[in-house]
């Protein structure tokens, strides 16, 4: 069992609060990932379970046992850090080995362990060589090999990947998909790449200035997200954003129009309950895969927009739109390649349409 629980977790500097009200439940063999822009507090969260930060204030419940004052080394948790940490002179094997060296464990335990990772990770033909002989996603698995020998309750590891090339992570990111699987102990990963998140986690946790904004599964954040932030964070390219003020209310349905610059552009969205009255100010938000360029007017949301800019992609086209309000959206070209026009229409259904209030929280039908 290598269950963890965070209750009424704070931490602060001084007068300087970074993390506040922290409460997270991390179940045996999840693949937790910790992720939100620079600065919103995961790698200090990451340091505090690991217990290189103590934690100001709260509990923290590891496998039933309160650890908030527990020595770093005395917890069963092994850590990855962004950078490779090998010693240079020491072999891939010798650097693996090291921590139960330094623990005075059997040769023969030490040789037996290094070797059932470097299988795990597909180094068994580099054990002699030196990390200068190695790739950098050599390098990775490592320092992944060096946290496996100790067998620990729980894998921390802090963005391994951002030294890696795009290529080589999306390779390192399949495989410790695959290492999870083998190995079944619980995972908690740092990342800011939200792309890397969405393909590592079973449960992703956004945080942003130092709060929890929402925790679920990938696509639960990204079908039904609490907030703005979430909404805007998760998913490439990021959710369109539109202001609105209501015109029109009825039991089942809002009549929203553009603020400014584009008037007479109405559309109804079906919402039932709420304190909305008319008039009121709201922001729409709808994902690129949701809004789509077309020559013609479509029989839901429908606004005439001109092309910025195109990505072809191959299997995947995203144009670039700037409206009348002087908002630039990003649209999924629905048939495929764009066909270059330049002047037409941003379309979507009413029901892919997420309202938020001005303090940027999710309105859901009552």
């Amino acid at each position: 069992m290598s269950e963890l629980h965070i209750r009424d977790g704070f931490k602060s500097y001084g007068e300087v609060s970074v993390l506040r009200n922290i409460n997270l439940d991390v179940a045996t063999g999840e693949f937790v990932v910790l992720v939100g822009p620079s600065g919103c507090g995961k790698s200090t969260l990451l340091r505090m379970i690991s217990g290189l930060e103590d934690i100001t204030s709260g509990e923290m419940e590891l496998d039933g046992c309160i650890v908030n004052d527990v020595d770093p080394a005395q917890r069963g948790i092994a850590m990855v850090f962004q950078s490779y940490a090998l010693f240079p002179h020491m072999t891939v094997a010798q650097n693996m080995g090291f921590s139960l060296k330094l623990a005075k464990r059997p040769r023969s335990e030490i040789a037996e362990k290094v070797g059932k990772a470097a299988a795990i990770l597909r180094l068994e033909e580099l054990l002699d060589r030196k990390p200068s002989q190695l790739s950098g996603g050599q390098k990775q698995r490592v320092a992944i090999g060096r946290a496996i020998v100790r067998d620990p309750k729980i894998f921390l590891f802090d963005e391994p990947l951002s030294n890696l090339d795009a290529e080589l992570r999306i390779q390192m990111r399949a495989e410790l998909i695959q290492l999870h699987e083998q190995l079944g102990t619980t995972m908690i990963y740092v990342t800011h790449d939200q792309v890397e998140a969405m393909t590592l986690a079973d449960k992703m946790v956004v945080l942003e200035a130092g709060n929890i904004q929402q925790v679920g599964r990938p696509l639960e954040l990204y079908d039904d997200p609490d907030n703005k932030f979430v909404a805007g964070f998760v998913g490439t390219p990021k959710m369109n954003f539109m202001a609105v003020k209501v015109v029109k209310k009825t039991a089942g349905a809002l009549t929203l129009a553009l603020k400014e610059g584009a008037d007479g552009y109405t559309f109804t969205v079906p919402f039932r309950g709420g304190a909305n009255e008319i008039g009121d100010e709201l922001e729409v938000g709808i994902r690129p895969d949701q809004l789509h360029f077309q020559e013609k007017a479509g029989n839901e949301f429908t606004i005439p927009v001109s092309v910025a800019f195109v990505e072809e992609l191959g299997d995947l086209t995203y144009v670039y739109v700037d409206t009348a309000t002087e908002e630039r959206l990003s649209l999924q070209k629905k048939d495929g390649r764009h066909n270059k026009a330049r002047e037409g229409f941003a379309v979507a259904e009413a029901t892919s349409i997420l309202l938020f209030d001005l303090n940027g929280k999710r309105m859901r039908a009552a």
